[in-house]
């Protein structure tokens, strides 16, 4: 123990000597453990950390899908369920004490405080079965939570408010608690407030605000309620399972349930069920671990978080090798004064150990100010990857996992990179404190800095080149044509209108919207849609008149938007054919479509004119629903993916109403007619125009409330948060881990020149001069980054196809990324090189000999 603390003591000493090189060593260390702690404390609480909530370990989800938010025929992988068939598979699952189930997605509602706030707010909701609070094993801050009686029909209405929004947008008011709200034009009361740190059973930006039992669905969404609806799958499942019980045999038994009612109780149309029976096999039920929660971030960001890790893990051994080679360098220096120690009786097992408490307190001292730059990267990342997110419930602050992982890489980095020190500095001879100081000796360790070096050169180009692939990936899907005009066009998205409004009052409205709009100074045109491009989109089964009837996959569908008679032309999408909408496509002519140009690749033949041909959705007797009148531009919705080619798509006029039979299709039309979107063409920024909307809108209707008012360009931008943090990211990695590597070749190539002092002194007194001085350097620099990027080139190519998922319009062996990479070493080594090279072209003949 006493010379543990005489091992510590000495080394604290040695770098108080050496301050210079203790500070050069801890910040590069501290990069390199930063980062990597920076990534694995988003990954624990992105992917590993649970709920907060009683005893998750016995939290089981039913289903893993990840489709959200209603899903209307097979899912093969199963995550969202009808209310029916929730029933059914909560009967066949007697191994859960109970099972709750909610809403997938949720959505804003229109909320005010009735008597306090005469405008409503847009907060967001979720729909949840009177036992969620209870299987979750949740209790309350203030007031109660729902319960099962709660969730009846015939209840009054209640809700729990989050403790987020309770202190964001209430101030921490007590009073909340039994005050009365207005909901969507519907009276309930706030009858409890979550715990602090509870943001439901799914990590997401903007969690609810809001949870309501589930049978209030039908009072907040009307005709449009999915409560009821068998076809309508928009219910997720958690269940509490027994003390002793065991999920084992559960997924079998609840996908034959499923099965079963897909056959028997689904209530799927009729010309459905011969693909459904073909599709039955792959329909499965899985049941997954729950306690941390439904994994929508995990499917989203895990794969890119993964990248980061892996991008941090070879930054941190670029700085192992970098600090390895500071320290075999100064072993070096300190040879002598070993060779003495060894000489008066220490073993070579004292200077083994006293060399790795060296490289062990550099490394913990780089892994406590990594921290700080943990908390720093983490906070950068979150906000880049989720700026447009007003809340997100994910902390940066170390936990103890996290400050378990810190400790542990740097304990690790430090037996790493000082292992090797370690040994060389047992390879010295006595016999060599005899010598003098003049005369030059064997260096056993320069083998070694030099394989260090070219890890360094060749980890280098991989970090650059993928960087440089994901670099120009992001700036091909940001520049793509999207079909529509990004330039001069603000984008405004709207909480949906209160259920209870009748057809007739949303078209007079809506009217009345775009005249109010048109007048606004500045704005040259306007347009209203069921959603704007980049925000969502919703698909149907495709039946064309006269066509045999499509079968029920990814082939036979396309998604559509409801649009308003002018919203087309102004945002820019031209019409390839035919005409485009005019006021006369209302609610008195019969109904019209257009399509864009994958549509019609899909449903028609080369030689097939679309104009005038009809089409309907999902049923057989729909085929002749929509007259075909234009053909438009492609254009790319974010619900589809917007590194993918376009999908078919079709637009309906606003004005027009579809009278359907059956009760899924009347209900998606009534659905249909709630905009979520207005469109402007003016150069007005958003922070100007948002007060001028507002105020004109509550004119219009109280009820119209805004969500967001954003430049379609920001809104582009938006759309590629997560791959901008990505690419920033191991842009700024691979920037830090080529500037660790000009370093260590600066030191190396450094060294290198002051060991070989007096051969270059005889060099050039022999008749060198200093350019063929400066080559031999720059010759010997250069053979090593060579080896590197031998090296590295076949690496970044096998890095660029791990990563070929994440890359749009880059190939996996970009030319220009391997290119970019190359030449960035090269430009690094160089500048690193020419230094020393300098310095010993420099070296005086005279001097050199006079020391031999």
């Amino acid at each position: 123990m006493m010379n543990s603390f005489g091992d510590i003591r000495y080394a604290l000493r040695q770098f108080r000597r050496a301050p210079v090189f203790t500070i050069a060593a801890v910040l590069t260390l501290a990069l390199g453990i930063g980062g990597t702690t920076a990534i694995f404390t988003l990954i624990h609480a992105v992917m590993l950390r649970s709920l907060p909530v009683a005893d998750p370990a016995r939290l089981y989800r039913i289903g893993d899908g990840d489709d959200c938010c209603v899903e209307g025929g097979p899912q093969d992988r199963w995550g969202m369920y009808s209310y029916p068939l929730y029933e059914r598979l909560k009967a066949a699952a007697p191994e859960f004490e109970e099972v709750a189930a909610f809403q997938a997605g949720g959505a804003r509602l229109s909320v005010r405080r009735e008597g306090v706030e005469t405008a409503a707010r847009p907060l967001r909701s979720e729909f949840v079965t009177g036992n969620y609070f209870s299987t979750l094993g949740v209790n309350a801050f203030g007031g109660r939570v729902m319960t099962a009686a709660d969730d009846t029909p015939s209840s009054s209405p209640v809700a729990v408010l989050s403790h987020h929004a309770w202190q964001s947008v209430y101030a921490g008011d007590p009073a909340v608690v039994g005050s009365s709200f207005i909901v969507q034009g519907h009276p309930l009361t706030i009858i409890g407030v979550a715990p602090p740190g509870f943001f439901g059973e799914t990590l997401r930006g903007d969690p609810p605000d809001l949870w309501i039992p589930l049978q209030q669905e039908p009072l907040i969404d009307g005709d449009g309620a999915l409560l009821r609806q068998s076809v309508g799958a928009w219910l997720r499942a958690i269940g509490r399972l027994r003390p002793g019980a065991s999920v084992d045999g559960m997924a079998p038994r609840l996908t034959e349930v499923l099965r079963q009612w897909m056959v028997h109780d689904s209530g799927y149309p009729s010309n459905w069920m011969a693909d459904v029976v073909r599709l039955l096999p792959k329909q499965v039920i899985a049941i997954v671990p729950a306690g941390a929660g439904v994994g929508e971030m995990k499917e989203e960001y895990g794969r890119s978080l993964q990248i980061l890790l892996a991008v941090c893990g070879l930054v941190l051994l670029i700085a192992c090798a970098n600090v390895a080679n500071l320290l075999l360098a100064r072993a070096v220096a300190r040879r002598a004064q070993t060779a003495v120690r060894l000489a008066v009786g220490a073993t070579r097992g004292r200077i083994v150990r006293q060399a790795l408490v060296e490289s062990v307190l550099l490394a913990i001292a780089g892994g406590i100010a990594g921290l700080l730059v943990a908390v720093a990267a983490a906070r950068l990342l979150l906000a880049m990857a989720f700026r447009g997110a007003h809340f997100l419930p994910i902390s940066t602050t170390p936990s103890l996992m996290v400050l378990a992982f810190a400790f542990g890489i740097a304990l690790l980095t430090g037996i790493i990179f000082g292992a090797a020190p370690a040994w060389f500095a047992t390879r010295t001879d006595p016999v060599d404190a005899l010598r003098g100081a003049g005369r030059s000796t064997g260096d056993h360790s320069s083998l070694a800095r030099q394989a260090l070096l070219i890890v360094q050169a060749t980890l280098s180009v991989v970090l650059v080149a993928g960087a440089a692939m994901l670099g120009r990936s992001l700036n091909k899907l940001e520049r793509q044509d999207f079909g529509y005009r990004v330039d001069d066009r603000v984008v405004v998205s709207l909480n949906r209108l209160p259920a209870t409004y009748t057809q007739p009052k949303l078209s007079a409205l809506y009217r009345e919207i775009e005249e109010r709009l048109n007048r606004l100074p500045g704005v040259q045109g306007s347009g209203l849609a069921l959603y704007n491009p980049l925000t969502d989109n919703w698909g149907e089964l495709i039946f064309v008149a006269g066509h045999p009837p499509p079968k029920m996959s990814e082939q036979g569908g396309s998604s559509w938007d409801r649009v308003s008679a002018s919203y087309l032309q102004n945002f820019g999408m031209p019409i390839l054919r035919g005409r485009a909408f005019s006021p006369a496509d209302n609610e008195t002519s019969a109904p019209v479509a257009i399509v864009n140009e994958a549509f019609v690749k899909r449903f028609f033949k080369s030689d097939e004119d679309p104009v005038d041909h009809h089409f309907g959705l999902d049923l057989p007797e729909n085929a002749s629903t929509f007259r075909i009148v234009g053909v438009v531009r492609d254009a790319k919705f974010a619900g589809w993916g917007l590194n993918r080619p376009a999908r078919p798509m079709f637009y309906v006029p606003l004005a027009q109403n579809v009278n359907y039979k059956d009760d899924m299709l009347k209900r998606i039309e009534r659905q249909s007619h709630f905009i979520g979107g207005l469109m402007l063409v003016t150069n007005a920024a958003p922070g100007a125009l948002e007060p001028v909307l507002t105020r004109t809108l509550s004119e219009i209707d109280p009820n119209l409330t805004i969500t967001s008012v954003r430049t379609m360009q920001q809104q582009v931008d938006r759309s590629f948060d997560q791959e901008r943090a990505v690419a920033g990211l191991a842009g700024l990695f691979g920037s830090v881990a080529l500037l660790l590597a000009a370093v260590g070749l600066y030191g190396v190539t450094a060294y290198t020149v002051a060991q070989r002092t007096n051969e270059i002194g005889l060099r050039m007194a022999l008749g060198a001069d200093r350019a063929k001085v400066m080559e031999l350097v720059l010759r010997g620099a250069f053979q090593r980054v060579l080896i590197g990027l031998v090296a590295g080139v076949p690496l970044a190519v096998g890095a660029g196809r791990l990563i070929a998922a994440q890359l749009y319009g880059v190939s996996f062996w970009d030319p220009l990324a391997l290119g970019v990479a190359a030449g960035s070493l090269a430009i690094a080594a160089f500048i690193a090189a020419i230094l020393p090279a300098g310095r010993a072209a420099a070296i005086s003949p005279m001097s050199a000999l006079r020391a031999e």
